[in-house]
């Protein structure tokens, strides 16, 4: 077992902060997840570095930690089902429990909890690098912190963001700054190599 006896409650919370991959809204949590994360819960996560809760606004927002991920990892392949599941619902934690344990051993566990949110991964990274609103990052910054995603799908991404307006790509203007790492990181559109992006907030 997990180490740390949790509530069903604030496990489903875990899992959607690792999920998100981005701090989320406590009443984000509730509305769109119907997760319930209460002082209790609250305090014994962060208590156990898992959480870090922002408490100086409201609503409170929650980040998922790396000791997190790692605990919702291991809960996934050793944690028992919720109390009170039927028996659908324990035979689904066993085939996930099963599916975990093969990406695991193929080293492909990572992606496959994030595929279909690369735009999320991307905005998240972008966020942490920003210190200001729409700030142009490079995309020499980002890359590397994108942990191996392909770059053609990095690009689609980005390309996507860029069509529905919720991103921005430019070249940058100085040649001569450009570095190998700036070249290889550049996204073309049109023909023209962009080589920083500035993100909208959500």
């Amino acid at each position: 077992m997990p180490k740390g006896n949790y509530s069903n409650a604030a496990r489903a919370a875990l899992m959607a902060l690792m999920l998100a991959n981005r701090d989320v809204a406590n009443t984000e949590l509730t509305n769109d997840h119907k997760i319930r994360l209460g002082p209790a819960d609250r305090e014994a996560l962060n208590d156990a570095g898992l959480l870090k809760t922002a408490m100086d606004t409201k609503p409170y927002v929650h980040r998922i930690t790396d000791d997190g991920i790692d605990w919702c990892m291991n809960d996934l392949v050793y944690g028992e089902p919720p109390s009170n599941s039927g028996p659908l619902a324990r035979m689904s934690a066993e085939l996930l429990r099963r599916l975990v344990r093969h990406l695991q051993r193929r080293g492909t566990l990572a992606n496959a909890i994030r595929s279909g949110d690369l735009e999320l991964f991307i905005r998240a990274v972008y966020f942490d690098l920003a210190v200001k609103p729409q700030e142009w990052i490079r995309l020499a910054r980002i890359r590397p912190m994108l942990d191996g995603e392909d770059k053609s799908d990095v690009d689609k991404a980005l390309l996507k963001m860029m069509k529905e307006g919720k991103a921005y790509l430019a070249p940058d203007s100085n040649r001569k700054v450009l570095t190998e790492a700036d070249h290889e990181a550049a996204v073309s559109v049109g023909g023209e190599d962009k080589h920083l992006i500035a993100i909208e907030e959500s």
